[in-house]
């Protein structure tokens, strides 16, 4: 024993503390980590072979598992698109707009991925913002903060109410009601939507990154090669035109062969058109140098694009392995068989040659790409994320049955007719049944890395609860809480919604679940009310880009700096605590254990 602390605690301490310092400060897979976790757990002997891979036999992971499927045949028959095309309607001033946004996403994140339902409404929320005459940023993290106040709202909504639960269950034997977090859930989302609307002054007022892009011609020059240019039989290399000041080679059609990518080994033919994207002083300055003429116009504008191409932009992912690099010393472009013909950061396009700027996440790349090109079947989605999706689903008779399902599944779990995972079992049937999915759209819609991590958890809460750290903890905030029940809710909470906002909410509801359960017990009352909070804490992550996959999502669309988070983060993750303690105990009130 060391401080308390037996050697196969500390081992488990140390193994959290190298977890999360690995997901904040490199850039290794979430999934990979946690896996690596689990096998130092194992490896050292802190857990069995049998607790040590307890997390992928999970309840609570397989519903996880089973519902990306459900999620899978509301996305193909085209729900969740009627629903945004039917209700945002067009209201006449910011507080309404607000309102129409976030009521519908929070429903919607209700049941499905936060994630599958921010990623939809980025694309619309920003050609909305346009109709609205509203800057987009003013919406995106209302957007962002709807869905992770909305999943909430069941059990099923987000994963920590799913591991919260079902670690619950194994404890007690009672399972929770699908409809458990309801009310307190509806609460805190009405108050989430007036605060946002009374702090609107603390949102950003920025440009679209995309309005960079929108004057693509002022920046993007067609030039010709004379047939006497001296340069005629170099390679482009050779003729210093292909690493040039100020710009990047983009595009070149010798005669009406188009060259894409092209590479600096080309030969310099007279007559070939060269399409260079920059800055124009620097390309005309090119073209003096070299000895070349204007081509008769530009071929690239936002709405003038030929037969072979397609403007595509892109944002770079949080932990995305371009960070930090430059594309010109990579061979991203060629790997891909893309051409990078700007980047934008916080709604300004950078004024240098795009493939010199160090990318940091967040920046929005104009990509010119083939025509049929679809980031889902390249490697390009690790990297960044795309949202002007060509797929769009035909609405039909499949999306009558795939809502029909859903509600059906919600129904039965919430009257319990059946199981959560039993239910979720036969809607997931229903869905490839009814040919609301097929069973490859339903495989590809299988999230793995993220079960590996909802696993992970599972298994690094199982640690804390085993080596006896939940219950050093629990005593050490009963000591300093003096064993009152609501300071004890109130602490752990205000802990847990400042953890999540450096680690994954998911990890944070497993870390915190033996602590908070100790606790309650401790003190001798039914732990419920404590984990219905916990549920909503580890949820309430609103200061940091990094605390949601979701406001990832929006960082780079909505053009915003860390700092635009922090100023109306804070507040709120204050106002949505006090809203979360008030509600919980008025529904649940503490009760002792009998």
């Amino acid at each position: 024993m060391f401080l308390g602390f037996s050697i196969d605690a500390w081992i488990t301490i140390a193994t959290v503390l190298g977890l999360f310092s690995t997901l904040l400060m490199t850039k290794c897979r979430s999934d990979v980590a946690f896996l690596g976790a689990v096998g130092i757990l194992f490896v050292t002997g802190v857990l069995d072979a049998k607790e040590a891979f307890s997390g992928f036999s999970s309840t609570s992971v397989v519903t996880v598992g089973v519902l990306f499927v459900v999620v899978a045949g509301l996305t193909h028959t085209g729900v969740l698109q009627w629903i945004v095309k039917y209700l945002l309607g067009t209201p006449n001033s910011y507080s309404k707009a607000v309102t129409r946004l976030m009521l519908p996403v929070a429903a919607l994140s209700s049941f499905l991925s936060n994630t599958t339902v921010v990623s939809l409404f980025v694309g619309i929320v920003k050609m909305w913002s346009k109709k609205l005459g509203v800057a987009p940023s003013k919406l995106l993290i209302p957007l962002s903060y709807a869905s992770g106040m909305g999943g909430v709202c069941t059990i099923i909504g987000t994963p920590p109410n799913l591991i919260i639960s079902g670690l619950y269950e194994e404890n007690t034997g009672v399972a929770m009601n699908i409809l458990a977090t309801t009310i307190p859930g509806l609460f805190c989302l009405a108050v989430g939507v007036l605060s946002v609307i009374a702090m609107q002054r603390l949102l950003p007022d920025r440009k679209a990154p995309e309005s960079a892009f929108e004057s693509t011609g002022e920046y993007t020059v067609e030039l010709r090669v004379p047939s006497d240019n001296p340069y005629i039989g170099m390679t482009l290399a050779e003729a210093g035109l292909y690493h040039v000041k100020g710009g990047s080679l983009i595009k070149m059609y010798h005669y009406d062969d188009m060259q894409m990518p092209v590479t600096e080994d080309e030969p310099v033919m007279g007559g070939d058109h060269l399409v260079y994207a920059g800055q124009i002083d620097d390309i005309i300055e090119i073209a003096y140098d070299h000895q070349l003429v204007s081509a008769d116009h530009h071929v690239f504008t936002a709405s003038e694009l030929d037969n072979y191409t397609q403007l595509r932009t892109a944002y770079v992912n949080f932990g995305s392995s371009l960070i930090g690099t430059k594309i010109g010393e990579s061979t991203f472009e060629k790997d891909h068989n893309v051409m990078l013909a700007a980047v934008s950061r916080c709604g300004e396009r950078i004024k240098e040659a795009p493939r010199d700027v160090v990318l940091q996440a967040g920046d929005t790349l104009l990509l010119i790409c083939q025509k049929h090109f679809k980031p889902s079947t390249s490697s390009l989605d690790k990297l960044l994320h795309f949202f002007d999706s060509d797929e769009v689903p035909n609405f039909g008779y499949g999306t009558i049955i795939s809502t029909a399902i859903m509600i059906a599944m919600v129904v039965l779990s919430a009257c319990g007719v059946m199981s959560l995972l039993q239910c979720a079992f036969l809607a997931a049937a229903g869905m490839m049944i009814c040919r609301c999915c097929s069973m490859d759209q339903a495989m590809k819609a299988i999230n793995w890395d993220i079960l590996m991590v909802f696993a992970g958890s599972a298994v690094l809460g199982l640690a804390i609860q085993k080596t006896g750290i939940a219950e050093s903890m629990a005593n050490s905030i009963l000591h300093a809480c003096g064993n009152n029940p609501l300071t004890v809710m109130i602490a752990i909470c205000f802990v847990a919604t400042f953890i999540t906002e450096f680690i994954s909410n998911t990890a944070a509801g497993a870390m915190f679940f033996p602590i908070v359960y100790d606790s309650a017990e401790k003190m001798g009352y039914e732990p419920f009310p404590f984990l219905v909070a916990l549920m909503i804490a580890v949820s309430s992550s609103f200061a940091t880009p990094i605390g949601s996959p979701t406001h990832m999502l929006v960082y780079g669309p909505g053009g915003y700096r860390f700092s635009d988070f922090i100023r109306i983060g804070l507040p709120m993750n204050i106002i949505i605590l006090a809203a979360n303690i008030f509600i919980v105990n008025l529904v649940y009130p503490l009760t002792p254990l009998h």
